[in-house]
């Protein structure tokens, strides 16, 4: 019998050699990137060792590397004192291989440059490597301070205490402070619907943002209770907490009463969407400004899951950046 090449079969069959070829080429990168991060990491241990020598040594050692494999680039004086500089940063060999050597070595050139503790340096090399950050989202993420916004801040949230462990503990990692929406043009009489609208209209860069694992539901989502209409600013469904979150936007400092809201669109959510797998919805409120202290007490017999963030809205994201983000569908991929 003939094949039919645009049978379903046949279709699945070559999606499914393709990706298989992605994947080998894949992990063909990671481990050419590998070795050649390892022998960057053994020659900067050597410099080290020898830093008595002063700077002729490298000068040095860049000609006479040049001299015996004239076609080989990445060994001038700069790229060696980066191996050096990355071999005192990080000197135990197994853990660069086990934990840094899934990002490019360009990657950790930026991060020597941009970025001052070895803590900061991994949480980004971890961060890309997850995310498949190109080197100039990396830079952007680096400048818009995220470690800081999602690592070191104090989070308001309750989540503690109205979430069950681990889903407490990876919800609040989810969380940042403030969320940077540089990709929206500000203006200054902008209300909430035109900050939603502006979200929803690059959904790719909004989910950049709002980090791994949101799949985008819809704004203005319309829910009916009772007979009577309610319509959410903008839910998701993150996947690696399996469960709704729900975002009310504010273009205000943040009032108490706006958590009952919150609370309540919980509650619906919860009755109406939520399935028997799925874990508690967790809602986001989003301000211009908050007082910490105010929002903590308004939080405090709430009995839904509820973060308060602020936000800030500039338009100073390059427009050679959101060419490189990766795609709706990208982000998805890699969270499934």
């Amino acid at each position: 019998m003939p094949m039919l090449i645009n049978s379903d079969e046949y279709l699945s069959t070559i999606e499914s050699i393709k990706q298989n070829i992605r994947t080998a080429q894949y992990r063909a990168t990671i481990s050419v990137n590998k070795e050649l991060l390892l022998l960057y990491h053994s020659i900067g241990l050597v410099i080290n060792e020898h830093k008595a020598w002063g700077n002729k040594f490298v000068e040095n050692l860049a000609a006479d590397i040049k001299l015996a494999f004239p076609d080989v680039t990445g060994y001038s004086v700069r790229n060696l004192k980066y191996m050096a500089k990355f071999a005192l940063r990080f000197p135990d060999r197994e853990f660069v291989q086990a934990v840094l050597a899934q990002i490019t070595w360009y990657h950790h050139i930026t991060l020597m440059d941009k970025v001052k503790s070895a803590d900061e340096h991994i949480w980004y090399a971890e961060q890309a490597a997850k995310n498949g950050w190109t080197r100039n989202v990396l830079v952007h993420q680096i400048e818009s301070g995220l470690y800081q916004r999602q690592v070191l801040v104090e989070k308001v949230s309750n989540f503690e205490n109205r979430l069950p462990s681990p889903q407490s503990g990876l919800a609040l990692q989810t969380m940042k402070d403030p969320y940077i929406f540089d990709f929206i043009p500000f203006k200054e009489d902008m209300v909430e619907r035109d900050i939603e609208q502006a979200l929803v209209k690059d959904v790719t860069k909004l989910l950049l943002e709002l980090g791994t694992g949101f799949a985008f539901l819809g704004n203005q989502y319309h829910l009916n209770v009772g007979g009577d209409d309610f319509y959410i600013d903008l839910l998701f469904y993150n996947l690696n907490l399996r469960c709704y979150v729900v975002i009310e936007l504010k273009t205000g400092e943040f009032k108490p009463e706006y958590a009952g809201q919150l609370n309540f669109y919980l509650s619906a959510v919860d009755g109406i969407l939520k399935k028997e797998h799925d874990n508690p919805s967790i809602g986001l409120l989003l301000c211009k400004s908050k007082n910490d202290l105010v929002a903590e007490y308004s939080l405090k017999d709430m009995s839904k899951p509820i973060g308060v963030s602020a936000y800030r809205v500039t338009s100073n994201l390059p427009e050679e950046l959101g060419k490189q983000l990766p795609s709706i569908e990208d982000i998805q991929s890699r969270i499934k």
